[in-house]
């Protein structure tokens, strides 16, 4: 029943001239005695959000420092998916835990998955709750167990959080974002690593801006008007209604604006169309605001162009996990504003990189000041675009899974 995901290849030599020659080396020493190790990445989608882009760099880069590693997706339906979407919101806060019955759920098709998994791992890396259990149910198929939390636990649900421990705390390992998304009673080895995206993906490659403005003006954009643009998955987290609101207060200093809102739907989110739907319905049919998801076509390719070629660029998130989109908008080098909460604080310095806000209001103003100021927003976005790349690119990312590999070895 677990699936195996298919992944192309990926050469570490590829990223040498971005992110420079001593960290290449640096990652090819720590994978020298680590060669030959298997390794299972197991997750609740391939498709959809920030963990599975992650994988389908990450692990044709493991590969290519010779571990043996594959990413396999855990069974379920829509009564477990149901379940663990109740249970992603409890954890960062939402008041709603899941009934008696949702949790039966999320134990048995874990019990499930863990019956099919195979043995003989030396690390097995879960991500996120989804498949928190298998630890805890299937102990003798690795070596190592790591957990990997992409979520904000710093203030759960406390009966969420209270029920979920006993699964968690177990893992011999576990990695966090953020040194305060830890929670409470942990136990084990805890690691804070920050997530990263893949500079020659097709969503982060270099596009010249003819390429940009001819696939936005496939999706209805006036290339000769300013644009907004967020990209993220309609969530209420994301808070796409108040970028709309933000919008609807510039256009009215700056009639000629213009809206994008862009994501994809995640296999594991069935509340995403509830909420897509809802955002269309705020838009109340203005044509200048366009609400696009990847069933209208939008992958990869059509949303480096639409950030490549936005006037500003908003990621104004209520809560955040980490919100990998930032790092894809600020590495375009395009002016960013981002809500000031999770990691987005770790990716934009305020006033030098992007502007950090805490409400409608604010993000409709700095909006103004970077329309008004080309020469800000240029400002801006280049110096966001060397931060992310000393700080938040896949070869990091490799070298920090090696280390941890090696240190669970020791």
């Amino acid at each position: 029943m677990l699936q195996p995901v298919a992944v192309g290849h990926k050469f570490l030599s590829d990223y040498a001239s971005i992110v420079g020659r001593s960290l290449i080396d640096e990652i090819r020493e720590l994978a020298e005695p680590l060669k030959g190790r298997r390794v299972l990445h197991l997750s609740a989608t391939a498709f959809g959000g920030g963990v599975s882009e992650i994988l389908y760099t990450m692990v044709p880069l493991m590969r290519d420092v010779g571990l043996d590693v594959e990413w396999h997706v855990i069974y379920g339906r829509e009564e477990f998916f149901n379940a663990t979407k109740v249970m992603h919101n409890a954890l960062q806060g939402n008041p709603q835990d899941l009934t008696d019955e949702q949790w039966d759920s999320w134990r048995s098709y874990n019990e499930m998955n863990a019956r099919e998994l195979d043995g003989g791992w030396d690390h097995v890396v879960v991500h996120d709750p989804q498949p928190a259990a298998l630890h805890t149910l299937a102990p003798e198929k690795s070596k190592h167990w790591i957990w990997r939390c992409h979520i904000d636990l710093s203030t759960p649900n406390p009966r969420t959080i209270e029920k979920l421990l006993p699964y968690i705390k177990a893992y011999p390992a576990s990695v966090f974002h953020m040194q305060q998304y830890v929670p409470a009673g942990m136990e084990g080895e805890i690691n804070i690593v920050p997530p990263a995206i893949d500079p020659l993906a097709p969503k982060n490659m270099a596009f010249s801006p003819e390429d940009a403005v001819y696939i936005c003006e496939q999706f209805g954009i006036d290339v000769d008007r300013p644009l907004m643009c967020q990209v993220s998955r309609f969530d209420p987290w994301k808070d796409p209604l108040g970028v709309i609101d933000a919008y609807r207060i510039v256009k009215e200093r700056m009639p000629e604006v213009q809206l994008a809102l862009v994501g994809s739907m995640a296999t594991d989110d069935p509340e995403g169309w509830d909420f897509f739907n809802a955002t269309v319905a705020h838009a109340e049919r203005d044509p200048d605001i366009h609400i696009l998801n990847n069933f209208n076509n939008v992958g990869a390719i059509e949303v480096n162009a639409f950030q490549s070629h936005a006037d500003v660029l908003i990621q104004k998130s209520t809560r955040e996990g980490f919100g990998l989109t930032v790092s894809e908008a600020i590495w375009k080098a395009r002016p960013f504003i981002g809500g000031n909460v999770g990691g987005i604080p770790l990716q934009v310095e305020d006033g030098v990189s992007g502007f950090l806000v805490s409400s409608v209001e604010e993000t409709a103003q700095r909006t103004i000041e970077i329309l008004a100021d080309p020469t800000l927003g240029r400002r801006l976005g280049r110096a966001g675009k060397e931060h992310v790349r000393r700080h938040f690119l896949m070869p990091r990312l490799l070298r920090d899974w090696l280390r941890i590999f090696a240190t669970l070895e020791a």
